[in-house]
């Protein structure tokens, strides 16, 4: 059987065959990405954090995504250090003093609802870049000697999807932009200190059940705080760029499938939904 089988290929042009094994590579890959992707969302163990300090510094720890990481950490048995919106209090001869090994860039501040530019007011504008660019700059600048000294260390930068996984965030350009500088930011400094033992990782949640995305009920692809960072903690010192929640991986997929006119329609007109609802519930405030 097999012998004829290799007498009716050898029969075949050479062009035929080149598309043949084309095909049969394609396929090949496509098995193995899926085998890999089941890997790592199902069967790859977490890191051991302790194995990079001690201690954990975590941003906007108060509310949401930021408080359910102090709680899964802690329960880890690393001790904490929180930081709210205001990276100034931040004294860098304690940091220095702490066996910091894991820091969680988490803080963040958004729009009160969607709305043009020409609508943000100074005070909003100034607070995006301030907290979203500035607040995680500065408070990994000031982590990062102690790190390097050590040769250890996990950063975890929080960034959100309307910035990679969808083609444009209309009526939050500004909150998009700043997300997009966590993601260069993110990617410079895991090339600058991989070599320095120092795992640098951007996480990439989609809708996650918070105050700040305004959604009360958790959902099988909108988890709760608990359910995003029990996942997200399974991927830290990992990959560079990953989405721990693997329902959000699926809805990445589909997106990425879609043509960018069709997201970019669809993403325009559900923010004018949102934006109509604040524009009248601002109203109502005013009556």
């Amino acid at each position: 059987m097999a012998e004829c089988v290799l007498e009716q290929l050898k029969s075949q042009p050479s062009w035929l065959l080149f598309l043949l094994s084309l095909g049969v590579f394609s396929i090949l890959k496509f098995f193995l990405s899926i085998l890999k992707w089941v890997y790592v969302h199902f069967l790859r163990p977490a890191k051991n954090l302790k194995k990079y300090g001690s201690w954990a510094l975590i941003t906007g720890p108060t509310d949401g995504i930021g408080k359910a990481f102090a709680f899964q950490l802690a329960r880890k048995g690393l001790n904490l250090v929180l930081v709210g919106r205001n990276p100034d209090k931040l004294k860098e001869e304690v940091i220095q003093r702490l066996d910091i090994g894991v820091l969680i860039n988490n803080v963040g501040v958004s729009y009160p609802y969607a709305r043009f530019l020409h609508e943000v007011d100074d005070k909003l504008l100034n607070d995006l870049i301030k907290v979203n660019v500035e607040g995680t700059t500065k408070v990994t600048q000031a982590v990062l000697p102690g790190m390097v000294e050590r040769k250890r260390g996990a950063i975890v930068n929080i960034r959100s999807a309307s910035a990679t996984i969808i083609p444009s965030d209309p009526l939050y350009s500004v909150y998009a932009t700043t997300k997009a500088y966590i993601d260069q930011f993110s990617r410079c400094l895991y090339v600058e200190y991989k070599k320095s033992g120092i795992d640098v990782q951007c996480q990439v949640p989609l809708y996650v059940a918070t105050k700040m995305a305004s959604i009360k009920q958790s959902s099988f692809f909108v988890p709760s705080t608990d359910g995003y960072t029990r996942a997200a903690l399974r991927w830290i010192g990992y990959e560079p760029r990953c989405t721990p929640y693997w329902p959000h991986a699926v809805l990445w997929a589909f997106a990425y499938s879609l043509p960018e006119s069709i997201v970019d329609s669809w993403r325009l007109n559900f923010c004018l939904g949102i934006r109509k609802r604040g524009q009248l519930k601002d109203s109502r405030k005013k009556d």
